[in-house]
């Protein structure tokens, strides 16, 4: 079992509407592609010291949950990934950070 954990940043915030088709779009390409297990994701919750941030401030945490490396592999050419990738990136650019781990329980 792999899990591998994304954080999103979009550069500006967006509507959580907006939001919540980003994390909707990605759910059903990752679900339908048939190598991921599971799905899940929430928006991150603002705190003050996000202001002090190093490096980004989050916009929401996304979690894939995987067999093996061979299906986390197949997770980074899924057909539509690029594309969907392109759109969100024209309407509000964002950056991506992941880590690919074991279970954290």
């Amino acid at each position: 079992m792999i899990h591998h954990t994304m954080i999103v940043a979009f550069d500006n915030p967006i509507p959580s509407d907006e939001l919540d088709q980003y994390l909707k779009e990605f759910e059903e390409l990752v679900m339908r592609s048939g190598v991921v297990d599971s799905f899940a994701a929430q928006h991150h919750i603002r705190v003050p010291g996000d202001d002090h941030a190093p490096v980004a401030i989050a916009s929401a945490v996304l979690q894939l949950r995987l067999a093996d490396l061979d299906a986390l592999n197949a997770t980074f050419t899924m057909p539509g990934a690029a594309d969907l990738i392109k759109r969100w990136q024209a309407r509000h650019p964002y950056k991506t950070v992941w880590v690919n781990h074991a279970p954290l329980a």
